[in-house]
């Protein structure tokens, strides 16, 4: 027998979830099916104060029912980790599905002892055209990798983990802490990653290890998603300052944005009362400059790929700025709120 049959570690499951109804009985059916040893394989479900009918539809299945009182996605993460007993720690939310070799995929990148944690790719589960732009946008909604990589620093804004689909060994989390609790909103996961890889563990994106994700179905709910991540960022601004990588790359984007839009207003300004017509060619250069590279961009996607759906060179890149402006508005947003408590 080789080395990699006889690898086998216990594993925690944990599940955040909040009014996740609609959502959640597919996951855990999905959990059921895992091919792993069950004497080594427990499924914690933490509720955040659902108000529907969570509880109900999890206390069906045979896993551990937590409930966690206060905010966010980490206090429930935190909440599982002490009460799991897996080596290895792995976490995915209420709105995903997951294949029944998941786990397994996911032990064998721990097999290296100097890995600290795993994560791998997050595609669409619906088939409609708002999810299928999600993952094949210049800047995917969730983390897709190409190849598997081994490496020692995380690397804004794609290179790190989604909590959907990551895990991490547990005597890591007990040498560099659990996850940080003032982060709220977006970039949950991220901060703790970036602790694991300050502490010289590698970090594995491995492209077999995949779980499907319910994306978002209509615009607005995109947009509202992705505010809400440009506000995590700007939290996590606030509490890490210049400390984070994430940080440094959130601030360099609303000074990039920042810095495009009063340079457009300052060739506006010019154009209405100088007249130049090089100047309003600037003007214009600066206006349709992002979507045309867009277009460029999703044209050669298209064809490469033999995908024919011309409409996605023209609907893609409106949909990535009003992205980019969203996440960062909620940024900046999140910077200027003082009502968020930060514990130290």
């Amino acid at each position: 027998m080789n080395c990699e049959c006889q690898f086998s570690p216990t594993v925690s499951i944990i599940v955040p979830v909040k009014n996740g109804a609609t959502t959640v009985q597919e996951l855990l059916e999905s959990l059921m099916q895992i091919d792993y040893d069950k004497e080594k394989l427990e499924v914690i479900v933490v509720d955040g104060n659902s108000t529907d009918n969570t509880r109900e539809i999890v206390s069906k299945f045979p896993v551990k029912l937590l409930k966690e009182k206060r905010p966010g996605l980490n206090a429930a993460r935190n909440t599982g980790i002490e009460y799991s007993k897996g080596e290895i720690i792995v976490f995915t939310d209420c709105d995903c599905v997951v294949p029944e070799n998941w786990i397994r995929k996911i032990t064998e990148d721990f097999q290296d002892p100097q890995v600290g944690c795993v994560g791998g790719n997050i595609f669409g589960y619906y088939s409609n055209f708002l999810s299928q732009y999600s993952d094949e946008s210049v800047m995917p909604v969730m983390r897709i990798f190409k190849n598997r990589e081994v490496l020692g620093s995380v690397k804004p804004p794609l290179q790190y983990p989604a909590g959907c689909n990551m895990a991490i060994k547990r005597e890591v989390i007990e040498k560099v802490g659990v996850f940080n609790e003032n982060i709220k909103y977006g970039f949950d996961e991220d901060e703790l990653v970036e602790r694991i890889c300050k502490k010289k563990y590698k970090m594995v994106l491995d492209p077999k290890v995949v779980v499907k994700h319910k994306h978002r179905l209509t615009l607005p709910e995109l947009l509202k998603q992705t505010f809400q991540y440009g506000r995590g960022g700007g939290l996590l601004s606030r509490v890490r300052r210049m400390e984070s990588v994430f940080s440094k790359w959130v601030l360099l984007c609303m000074l990039g944005f920042a810095i495009w839009i009063s340079t457009i207003l300052l060739f506006a300004f010019l154009t209405a009362f100088v007249g130049s017509t090089t100047i309003l060619a600037i003007l214009l250069t600066l206006l349709f400059l992002p979507p045309i590279g867009l277009m460029i961009f999703y044209t050669h996607h298209t064809f490469n790929n033999k995908d024919g759906k011309i409409r996605k060179i023209l609907v893609y890149p409106v949909i990535d700025i009003m992205r980019s402006i969203a996440f960062v508005v909620g940024a900046i947003y999140q910077l200027l709120k003082l009502e968020d408590k930060i514990e130290k």
